[in-house]
């Protein structure tokens, strides 16, 4: 972190105000050097004419705030400018900080990655920055501050230390007699062991709420070709997102939407019509199809209306627990509508009157909000940790199934470096700390 990085920290184009942000040991010398002043007084904001340091041109007259390290967002000493945000005056200002010392323009996410290797934040912290940017439903945004406050870091480090402790007591195990150290430490190690392992088990047994409030809740519409899916698909995004036709088999590749439904962020897929296919581009459209149905976390199950009372079976493989069942076309029924379809309630809607629609989709929002039911507590949100997770467990099921203690001290050390991997706390010298603090060594 010798170079000083800066970076115009608000939208281009052109705005009422633009931010443009330093960080590093040249971050005061530029700010002297741009405003002809000496620094103003700490996290105030002072009103200053910015110059440009090649030909002493008035650039603009703006806001700027002095951050001395380490009491700034990366830890370093920042600055920041505050202009007006025509793309002449942004342009000119950064190419101005340009020519001054060891200033360059900072890589994506640089200020952030400072700011966690100066021990201002914690990875899950870091990343939570970068999802309370994305966010773009009240949930994402939810989710991402827990996170930001340390929520999920704090359940991890809670875990991680209760495996040092445990890693200090196995230790201990190996280096002294048993004459020094409480009975049935062994068994207590084991039962302490499976504790956490169970905590850890039940976190990732999640359901992937996490990820899903994240990426987006995944629903896929499926039927018979000419049930009309994509007459769904564009009712519920009050768009004409897919091409409509009596043609059937008109939609060959998944046309996907994304939707903020009760504050969650929700991805709709219209699928070709589930059948027999005849040809090469069938066979692909349909192998898609059938893709987006498995990994879907709800799936709309269609039916024509017009083949009442016959039901196609291939549509009815796809009736699970993670089913919506709907009857397409009702106003043009000519029967009564089934009670059922596989032992699943069924809905009866018109893509095209909108018929039912108010019903379906209260029913669609119910569905989403109860999968997410009971969020309160820190959920895992990316895939790196659960993998990391995932690795701890093993290292525990193994640790707890060990037979001599340099083993259970081993793997025990190997899932506090998996826990720590995900907030970027790996330190085996805690152990020693531990061991120091609690066992009365060398009296």
């Amino acid at each position: 972190m010798i170079d000083t990085i800066y970076s115009l920290s608000t939208g281009a184009g052109s705005s009422g105000v633009a931010i443009i942000r330093l960080s590093g040991s040249a971050s005061e010398e530029v700010l002297k050097i741009l405003t002809r002043k000496q620094t103003p007084k700490p996290r105030l904001a002072s009103l200053r004419r910015i110059h440009s340091p090649v030909n002493q041109d008035a650039i603009d007259e703006g806001i700027v705030i002095w951050f001395p390290g380490p009491n700034s967002y990366t830890g370093e000493d920042v600055v920041e400018f505050h202009v007006h945000g025509g793309p002449s005056i942004t342009e000119e200002v950064l190419k101005s900080i340009s020519t001054i010392g060891s200033c360059r323009i900072a890589e994506p996410g640089e200020f952030t990655r400072r700011a966690f290797q100066s021990g201002k934040m914690d990875l899950t912290s870091a990343e939570a920055v970068a999802d309370l940017i994305d966010a773009k439903t009240i949930e994402q945004r939810r989710q991402a501050l827990k996170q930001f406050d340390g929520q999920l870091a704090g359940l991890y480090d809670e875990w991680r230390k209760q495996l040092i402790d445990l890693l200090a007591y196995a230790e201990s195990a190996i280096d002294f007699s048993d004459e020094e150290l409480p009975e049935n430490i062994n068994k207590t190690i084991k039962h302490n062991i499976l504790c956490i392992k169970d905590r850890i088990a039940q976190h990732i047994d999640d359901k992937m709420v996490g990820e899903r409030i994240r990426s987006g809740f995944r629903v896929t519409i499926v039927g018979a070709p000419n049930s009309g899916k994509s007459s769904l698909l564009n009712r519920l995004a009050t768009r004409d997102a897919a091409i409509v036709s009596d043609i059937a088999g008109t939609t060959r590749d998944v046309i996907e939407v994304q939707m903020n439904l009760e504050g969650f962020a929700v991805i709709i897929s219209d699928t070709a019509g589930i059948r027999d296919a005849q040809n090469e581009v069938e066979v692909e459209g349909v192998r898609r199809a059938r893709k987006s149905a498995d990994e879907a976390d709800l799936l709309v199950v269609v039916f024509d209306a017009l083949d009442l009372p016959n039901i196609s079976d291939l549509t009815s493989t796809y009736i699970t627990d993670k089913s919506l069942v709907l009857i397409n076309k009702v106003d043009v029924l000519e029967h009564n509508l089934p009670s059922e379809i596989n032992g699943k309630e069924i809905l009866g809607v018109s893509a095209k009157t909108g018929e039912g629609f108010e019903e379906f989709q209260l029913k669609l929002n119910q569905d989403i909000k109860n999968y997410f039911r009971n969020n309160e507590q820190p959920v895992l949100t990316r895939v790196r940790h659960r993998e990391a997770l995932e690795e701890a467990l093993v290292s525990l099921n193994r640790s707890s199934q060990a037979k001599l203690p340099e083993l259970v001290a081993e793997d025990i050390r190997l899932a506090v470096r998996s826990i720590g991997k995900i907030t970027g706390r790996v330190d085996v010298e805690d152990v020693l700390d531990i061991i120091f603090n609690e066992f009365c060594i060398g009296k």
